[in-house]
């Protein structure tokens, strides 16, 4: 493994490792004490800590990977074989840009090898180091975050954990095509901002929203390459590992439907968890959400269907929707295998780059609503960012 340097070895999971439970996690978790050697490709899923903090005000989020390694592998995994890696931990480096580069590159080598990483922060900032990997590789991305903010703080600022989406945006080369935002909480969104998701076509959906109808993630789900957690979007009477938790926010049981709908999304390729802090961990119940949250992702995960429509689409159901009497023509696909959803976008032969977001997730509503003469926002947002 290329970048084995960067990693330490968690003595507490070696410790799990050695009093595993009989087919538990732990029994089934590979513990990479030899990390030269080691075959990314062989495994289906990463998981590695990042002990990195100073771009954020949650002092004490660096520490918290040990504790969440003490409930996740203590789970029983699902009727499945994993084949999971925990490669340990990234320190701090002697900057904080020597952090991001490490990450970045851990996250790229496993990306090459299709292993999806899952990063436990740290801080948020994280993201912008989770999507540097793309950026070098050339691949244009859609970023999904579970929080209740959006971080558009100011980009002349240093990178931190509430601008990091402004640095992402304003980056070049530029490598981003969708955002988008589930579960923000209005009265913590300034106007300008609101307007500005607007403005660049992203996708936000209000926790209010998700909670009357959790579904409404799935298809934004299914759209995201990057999934970025806050988990302080988790209310606090349900979790209270944060510097700053919140009144209200997602309830447990739907922080973990959120991510199986990760999981269970063939397009997510790599998952970061950040701002759990083990100081305001009483008895390390919130430790013990984020392994459930982790336990679903990886559930979904081997429940994948190989559900995306290519060029081949024998295994669709094609439904074809005049507009505004003729004046648009919408094109949807139905999977056979999964009653899955998903809506055509056409886009300029010259942004062939863009070719991988012309055929996008969507709803049974949305083709209702097409039904009924109006135009779906998730096809008109798409078209105005591929025309």
């Amino acid at each position: 493994m290329e970048t084995s340097i960067y990693f330490t070895l968690s003595a507490l999971a070696n410790e799990l490792k050695q009093n595993a439970k009989p087919n538990s996690f732990a029994d089934s978790i590979e513990v990479g004490s030899n990390l030269e050697d080691v075959d990314l490709s062989h495994y289906h899923i990463a998981i590695f800590g990042v002990k990195e903090e100073r771009a954020s005000q949650n002092e004490g989020c660096a520490n918290g990977m040990d504790n969440i390694r003490q409930h996740f592998y203590q789970l029983f995994p699902g009727a499945y074989a994993p084949s999971i890696i925990d490669l340990g931990d990234i320190l701090s480096g002697e900057t904080i840009q020597d952090t991001y580069f490490a990450v970045s590159k851990v996250v790229e080598e496993c990306l090459k090898n299709k292993v999806i990483p899952i990063i436990i922060g740290g801080s948020q900032d994280l993201t912008h180091a989770n999507y540097m990997a793309y950026q070098r590789m050339e691949q244009t991305v859609n970023v999904l975050s579970i929080d209740n903010r959006f971080k558009l703080g100011d980009v002349e600022e240093p990178l931190n954990d509430e601008n990091f989406l402004s640095h992402i945006i304003m980056g070049q080369p530029n490598m981003l095509f969708n955002y988008c935002n589930l579960g923000y909480q209005s009265y913590l969104i300034d106007d300008a901002q609101e307007v500005l998701m607007q403005e660049l076509y992203f996708d936000t959906i209000r926790l209010g929203q998700l909670q009357k109808d959790i579904t409404l993630a799935e298809p934004a789900m299914r759209y995201a390459d990057i999934l970025s957690v806050d988990v302080s979007s988790v209310r606090f009477s349900e979790f209270t590992a944060h510097h700053q938790p919140m009144p209200n926010g997602f309830y447990g049981d739907e922080i973990c439907q959120l991510m199986r709908y990760a999981g269970i999304s063939d397009k997510v390729s790599s998952l970061g968890i950040y701002q759990y802090n083990p100081d305001f961990d009483n008895r390390t119940i919130s430790a013990s959400l984020v392994a459930q949250m982790l336990w679903c992702f990886v559930d979904g995960y081997y429940s994948r269907k190989q559900d995306i429509p290519t060029a081949d689409k024998s295994d669709y159901q094609k439904f074809v929707v005049p507009l505004k009497n003729g004046e648009y023509t919408l094109v949807f696909y139905k999977s056979l295998k999964t009653d899955r959803w998903w809506i055509e976008v056409p886009y300029a032969s010259a942004k062939s780059k863009y070719q991988r977001h012309q055929v996008i997730p969507c709803s049974y509503e949305h083709y209702k609503t097409a039904s009924s003469d109006e135009m779906p926002d998730i096809w008109w947002k798409t078209y105005q960012k591929l025309s």
